[in-house]
């Protein structure tokens, strides 16, 4: 390991960056030095410039990737090697401004529901009925539901913070039915190795199992069930700034999009998302 790469990775860990992000952002500097065999500090300007063009016009990048790219390079020259000046010149393509292919209720509840594995059902449930990333969905740990107040601890979540977040009622049953059957001791939903959590990979795999066995046919992964969330608790008048924290978003404007995709939002009061779930008993299976 280069002292530049050991100095840029210490500056990433005392400003707390998550440990996917300090891997994009490593991957992008490497691929700058891999691009001109040279070092990050002896790069030029005008360089780097060029290899942005090489982004968009050749590899074609996303301009999402493009942005991760330059994100990199800011803090390793800005922050690692202190040309605080860096990067002002530098453009990347505008990101298209998209809605993505919505959920609506039935359909989200279709997709919960899909599951005979009462723990991949119960895994769904949680997700939908209680808006998380599925980086929250997998660290859930058995300690951090709180019953009797219908309450969850979501723990170092995105930005390295901690927030609370609420069971709907229905949820509450679901969950102790599922604790009485699995047992689960210490990660809510443990991998194969009950010492482990189950990996993003499993989980995405399942959602979309459980989306195509459901028979919706929208595009997104299982972080459509966090938007389903935030756009029906919206149509049901959720105040923004309560659905900001249930969300964990540190920018109000960050929730606001989602205002934007809701036409008829009135500011009332949030729904418990799964009162209306269908379940059949006799046809649920034990892992």
């Amino acid at each position: 390991m280069t002292p530049l790469r050991q100095k840029m990775i210490d500056a990433m860990i005392l400003r707390g960056f998550a440990a996917r992000t300090q891997k994009s952002y490593l991957y992008a500097v490497t691929q700058l030095a891999k691009h001109y065999h040279q070092s990050p500090d002896v790069i030029s300007d005008d360089d780097i410039l060029a290899f942005f063009l090489y982004l968009a016009k050749e590899k074609k990048l996303a301009a999402s990737s493009c942005r991760l790219h330059l994100n990199a390079l800011r803090f390793l020259y800005r922050e690692v090697l202190g040309r605080a000046d860096f990067g002002h010149e530098i453009k990347t393509p505008k990101k298209p401004q998209r809605i993505p292919e919505l959920l609506t209720r039935q359909e989200a509840l279709a997709i919960v529901n899909e599951p005979a594995n009462v723990k991949h059902r119960v895994l769904l449930m949680t997700c939908y009925g209680c808006g998380l990333r599925v980086s929250e969905l997998v660290n859930l740990q058995v300690k951090h539901l709180d019953h009797e107040r219908r309450l969850i601890r979501i723990e170092q979540a995105k930005g390295a913070k901690d927030r609370i977040v609420l069971m709907p009622p229905s949820l509450v049953q679901d969950l102790n039915d599922y604790q009485r059957s699995h047992h689960p001791w210490h990660w809510l939903f443990s991998g194969q190795q009950v010492n482990r959590c189950l990996s993003i990979t499993s989980v995405q795999r399942l959602f979309h199992t459980a989306k195509q066995s459901a028979g919706i046919h929208k595009q997104g992964g299982i972080h459509s069930l966090r938007h389903a969330y935030a756009t029906h608790q919206l149509e049901a008048g959720m105040p923004v700034h309560q659905l900001q924290r249930l969300l964990g978003h540190s920018d109000v404007r960050t929730t606001m999009r989602y205002v934007h995709w809701v036409p008829r939002y009135e500011n009332k009061v949030g729904v418990d998302l799964l009162v209306t779930r269908t379940v059949l008993p006799e046809e649920r299976t034990h892992e």
